[in-house]
């Protein structure tokens, strides 16, 4: 049991922190869109994290 919750957090924490990269990637492509691809790869790993591909 401990380690499926464990599992369950760790996933729900890397859905937490793709949304937040991937906000920040959309803010930085907006205003500062020369340098939107800085938030380009913390996206993508997280979103690969939380879909357990990675």
């Amino acid at each position: 049991m401990s380690t499926s919750s464990s599992e369950n957090e760790s996933t729900r924490m890397d859905w937490i922190l793709f949304l937040v990269s991937t906000a920040v990637m959309i803010f930085m492509l907006i205003f500062v869109n020369e340098w939107f691809w800085l938030a380009l790869p913390f996206s993508l790993t997280y979103l690969v994290k939380a879909l357990r591909v990675m």
